[in-house]
């Protein structure tokens, strides 16, 4: 088999534009969100987000398993990205996103 067939292609996102990693984070729009819920909806709804937030700024800065990100890093994580501190309900949400994500 030639060496030419085993090379790989290049897949469809990648071949039409490169991929540029080290871009500076850019937040998308903020939208307003739906009215008539309950309040619980919209208190659940941003934990989640926060919970999100923290879990990607975690495994960006090398924690990769649910159980080296206690409490206290969770809290050191969100003061370092500018979110107020979570509460213990987000931190346990923050370790079930690592922990389903794989």
């Amino acid at each position: 088999m030639p060496a030419a067939a085993l090379k790989p292609k290049p897949t469809q996102s990648t071949a039409k534009r490169p991929v540029l990693l080290d871009l500076p984070y850019a937040p998308v729009e903020k939208r307003p969100l739906p009215p008539g819920r309950p309040r619980e909806w919209y208190v659940t709804h941003n934990r989640r987000l926060k919970a999100m937030r923290l879990a990607i700024a975690l495994l960006d800065s090398g924690v990769l398993m649910p159980n080296q990100a206690r409490n206290e890093t969770i809290r050191n994580t969100a003061q370092l990205i500018g979110v107020h501190p979570p509460s213990d309900t987000t931190c346990h949400m923050v370790r079930a996103l690592m922990r389903y994500s794989r």
